[in-house]
């Protein structure tokens, strides 16, 4: 008597949401990495002017930025392999939306955060090298925010629910 009340739909529209987790986590993903790669960019030009030896070194914000479009790359790929036409229930469409949403928006917070101390830090660190090791940290701990996000999305891409095919 309980099954068919646990039982989810099977509609058409539940790969739609799938699709938007695949899009959701690479788009989003992504523009954090652009924008952490562009803001820590623009500081390790300005500071290169003056103290150019420093440019090598001062180059792991844009590394850390770039890894955050990985991660979301990795969900993408993991969602749209489970997205299927013919028994995917909505159930797993709308936990397909839910990771990529985890996976993409923790990459934007993480990839914002992570240009905006690698401007400061790398610029700071031109004019005071004993700031280095505290602006690696709290690189890492911004980077943290993306991996958070990713180890999330991973737990709710596994997640799925078999699915009843509609009558109507």
């Amino acid at each position: 008597m309980l099954s068919p009340l646990l039982a989810f739909a099977c509609t058409s529209s539940a790969p739609f949401f799938g699709f938007m987790g695949v899009a959701s986590a690479l788009v989003f993903a992504n523009l954090g990495a652009a924008y952490g790669t562009a803001k820590s960019g623009v500081g390790i030009m300005s500071m290169g002017v003056m103290h150019h030896e420093a440019v090598m070194k001062n180059i792991i914000p844009v590394v850390m930025a770039g890894v955050l479009g990985i991660y979301g790359l990795i969900v993408a790929v993991i969602l749209i392999q489970a997205v299927s036409g013919d028994d995917y229930s909505d159930y797993n469409g709308y936990a397909h939306l839910a990771s990529g949403l985890a996976c993409g928006l923790s990459g934007l917070a993480a990839g914002m955060a992570i240009g905006i101390v690698g401007d400061a830090g790398v610029r700071a660190n031109a004019q005071q090298e004993k700031l280095f090791v505290g602006m690696i940290l709290i690189l890492i701990f911004a980077e943290a925010l993306g991996l958070y996000g990713l180890i999330v999305a991973l737990i709710l891409s596994q997640s799925t629910q078999t699915c009843t095919v509609s009558s109507t």
